[in-house]
């Protein structure tokens, strides 16, 4: 079962339909849409200040989620794709976006809807990438415009698979295939 703690008087909420992994730790102020999926290893830890996560939302292995104390928050919009081992530190992450693997997104940094992220990308603090947008590298910069109904189907094509992916963990699930 995943770790779920209060600190600071902040007890995480969860919406339903959300899949925790069972070494996924989830701490303060945190509150979880409906219908996503925090996978193994991963930290979302609100402790020090707000972390809000839409519906739909993929946030995947070993990824880590913080803020700075009373300087920054998270902010992350519906159908988001959180790729392996990111970093999210005080950012705001639109509708639709995806961060690809390795990628971190520092303070203050706004990522578009429907913005991609390339794998092992860094974001600087303040940066914004503009909607339908490809940013890639170290400091990430901007790569090339992509067609919003591309981006979208992709974009989604993700966050849903890995809603279906969440299914397969469910004691329902597990029991009909022993």
């Amino acid at each position: 079962m995943a770790l779920i703690k209060s600190v600071r008087g902040f007890t995480p909420k969860i919406g339903k339909d959300t899949f925790l992994a069972d070494n996924a730790t989830i701490i303060g102020d945190v509150e979880i849409g409906e219908g996503c999926s925090v996978w193994f290893g991963t930290v979302v830890r609100g402790d020090v200040n707000s972390i809000r996560i839409g519906n739909g939302v993929n946030i995947q292995d070993g990824s880590v989620l913080h803020t700075l104390y009373e300087k920054s928050t998270i902010e992350i919009g519906d159908d988001v794709s959180i790729g392996h081992n990111v970093t999210i530190h005080g950012a705001k992450i639109c509708h639709g976006a995806l961060i690809g693997m390795g990628a971190v997104v520092m303070d203050h940094a706004v990522i578009g809807e429907g913005a991609i992220v390339a794998a092992g990308s860094v974001v600087l603090s303040k940066t914004i990438v503009e909607p339908g947008s490809i940013y890639a590298g170290v400091p990430a910069k901007f790569v090339k415009k992509v067609d919003p109904e591309q981006s979208k189907e992709i974009n989604q094509k993700i966050a849903k698979n890995y809603h279906m992916y969440s299914s397969w963990y469910t004691e329902e699930d597990n029991k009909e295939h022993k």
